[in-house]
């Protein structure tokens, strides 16, 4: 399985962007973590793959929707009301063996696969 992430670029603060993840398999959870420079890597967002079962980093609840289209093999993160400290590399996961539970999601250890990421930068 390889995950393909795409949409990032230069958006000013307040702005929106839609990050995608083309899969070119089957997955289960996937979700997205994101590393800003000299920071440590941490999660995003993820669901699971009936796509009823979400999971949000507080920095981001209210402004970031994950959802996905098993049909299409992507996932998106439509992210709005973007600020600075959302500027970081955009990193798509995904776990290709079996659905994780709900409390996992946020946990990079769930995940098997990961992306090359995307950039995102939020201009104030």
């Amino acid at each position: 399985v390889q995950l393909q992430a795409s949409g990032g670029g230069l958006v000013q603060a307040g702005g929106s962007l839609r990050l995608s993840c083309a899969v070119s398999g089957r997955t289960y959870a996937m979700g997205w973590f994101r590393q800003a420079p000299g920071k440590e890597r941490q999660f995003v967002a993820a669901i699971r793959r009936n796509g009823g079962s979400t999971a949000y980093a507080d920095s981001v609840k209210g402004r970031f929707t994950i959802s996905r289209d098993n049909a299409k093999n992507t996932a998106y993160l439509q992210m709005n009301s973007l600020n600075a400290e959302d500027t970081a590399i955009y990193y798509c996961v995904a776990r290709t063996t079996y659905d994780a539970i709900l409390s996992a999601l946020r946990y990079s250890s769930t995940y098997d696969t990961w992306g090359q990421g995307t950039l995102v930068t939020v201009s104030s």
